[in-house]
This record gives structure tokens, sequence and C-alpha cells, in this order.
């Protein structure tokens, strides 16, 4: 058995305790048992309803009636729950947390819950590695979990000053084993590259679909939508109360991008406005040719 902070291949991990077994929670309970680095994979989800289901699809091995329970003797501790939940749940499980074991979390925010690790866990701060797996989409729940979701995608891995260089490398051996690839960030970089290119795009989308859909005509107009309505809005179908945490937990560096977004946009207003065909045209073509010069970024890109 390998020792608890081995750098290199990912170690086989006795017990992992999954905290909120939907999608993302539950992807990574199949993941870990399908490549073989969990022994026994134990769940814990506040809807009982929803870790029977985990629990009749085989996501978990087993359920826990409490937070706790689930993280007595884990020497893996996976967090899989709203942003705005991450705190209190630190706080219910932080007893329990042996002195051996590894935290993750897969929020989509991470200053605000490496506060609230530094706060809720104390001397033991330093067993949390904030992590965000870039995976799922807009649907949720443990019935679209799957063990591939991780495969080739992007997780970005935000160190505290408090884990020791062993533990973040094992984190990220763990996630690679899962066959992601891995990135590191400090939180506050994590929190505005993410406002930029995906918070604010999801603030966007809602809006739109909101300012369409309330106009007397609005419903109609939907009848006639084709792909680039389709493209444009899928992510505006995402959970409501997930992406309330996230604007809540990273509003400042929202509010930022959006001054820019507000910006760019009356500079398209005003050519629309002033009739300037020729620098409306200018605007069009620069925005085309960043999006076409635009591709996902491969495994080698660096993220700064």
């Amino acid at each position: 058995m390998h020792g608890p902070f081995e750098a290199g291949a990912s170690r086989v991990y006795q017990r992992v305790a999954v905290l909120g077994v939907g999608l993302l929670g539950g992807s990574f309970a199949l993941a870990i048992k399908r490549r073989g680095l969990a022994r026994e994979v134990v769940g814990y989800a506040k809807s009982p309803s929803t870790l029977n289901a985990a629990l009749a699809a085989g996501v978990i091995d087993h359920g826990a009636d409490s937070a706790l329970r689930a993280v007595t003797g884990a020497d893996l501790v996976v967090l899989a729950v709203p942003v705005a939940a991450t705190a209190a749940l630190l706080k219910q499980i932080a007893l329990g947390v042996s002195a051996g074991s590894l935290l993750l979390d897969v929020g989509s925010t991470k200053a605000d819950v490496a506060l609230a690790a530094q706060q809720a866990l104390g001397a033991r701060a330093g067993q949390f590695v904030p992590c965000h797996p870039i995976a799922g989409g807009e649907v949720s729940g443990v019935q679209h979990a799957r063990a591939a979701l991780f495969d080739g995608c992007r997780v970005v891995v935000t160190p505290l000053d408090e884990n020791p260089p062993t533990l973040v490398d094992a984190a990220c051996a763990l996630w690679e084993g899962l066959g992601a690839h891995v990135a590191r960030m400090t939180p506050a970089e994590h929190d505005a590259a993410f406002a930029a290119v995906s918070h604010l795009p999801h603030l966007l989308a809602f809006a739109y679909v909101q300012a369409l859909t309330r106009q007397p005509k609005g419903g109609g107009y939907l009848q006639l939508a084709g792909p680039g309505f389709r493209d444009f809005t899928r992510i505006a179908a995402s959970d409501a109360v997930m992406w309330r945490d996230v604007f809540h937990a990273n509003g400042s560096e929202v509010l930022h991008q959006l001054q820019l977004f507000k910006q760019a946009l009356a500079a398209f207003e005003a050519q629309l406005r002033q009739g300037n065909w020729s620098l409306l045209e200018n605007l069009i073509r620069d925005a085309s040719a960043s999006r076409q010069a635009w591709s996902t970024p491969s495994v080698d890109d660096d993220i700064a």
C-alpha cells in the first residue's frame, strides 16, 4: 500500500467518502471504482431518495446516514455539494477527519471554499486541496452520473498555503488517475478566470432567455428558434440554485467581467444607432477572428 502523501501514480484508497452523490459526486464514485483506485466507496446525501438511487444504481457501495459517519475512517473525502453548502458541511465533518486523509472538493468557485476550509478545519486545513473539474453540463442528478465524465477533462487544482507539496501532488495524481488533465492556479486566479469564461456567459444566457420569453410575443418567437438559439442558450437550462450560489460566491469578479461586457456591447450599440456599418463590420470581424482562432485548450497548454 502506498504512503498517504506519495507523489507519482495515484495510490489505491481504502475508504472513499463521497459527500453529495449527484452528477459530479456520483461520476467521481463510478470513475474511482472503474479505475480500481478505491477498495470501498461510501456515499452520503442530504436526500434519502438520492442516496437510495445511488445505491440502487451501484454508484456507491454503502450509504451513510450522516456526513460525519461517512468520513469516519476514510482516507479520501470528496465534497460534491453546492458551493454554498461547503462551509456547513466542513464543520459537520471536522471531528471525523482522519489525520492521514486527503480532502477534495469539486466546486466551481475557490476563494470562498478555501476560506471555509481554513475556518472549519483549523490545524487540518492543510489536508484539504480545493479542486474544480471542468466537467458536467446543464443536467444534474445521480441519474446522469457516468464513469467516463472526467476522461480528458481539465481539472484545476488551487492549493492552499497550508498544503504540503506532497499532498497537492497526491491530489493531482488522483485526478490524472481518473483520466483528467491537471492545471494549478491560486484560488483568486481561478475565480477571476472563470468569471470571464464561465460565470458571465451563464449570466448572459439567463438574462437573454428571460428578455425573450417575457416579451408579449416571445412565445411565438421561440417557436421559430433554430440551431443558433439552441447553441447560445444551452447553458441557460442549468440548475438555478447552483448558479445563484456561484454568483453569490464570486459576485465581485462577475461584476467586473459584466462591466467589460457592457463596454463592448455599448460599442456595438453605438454603431447600430449611428449607422456606421463599416465600423460594425470591423467589430464583428474582430470577434469572429478571435473565436475562429480559439480552440479547446490542449493538455499541454498552461493556464496562467
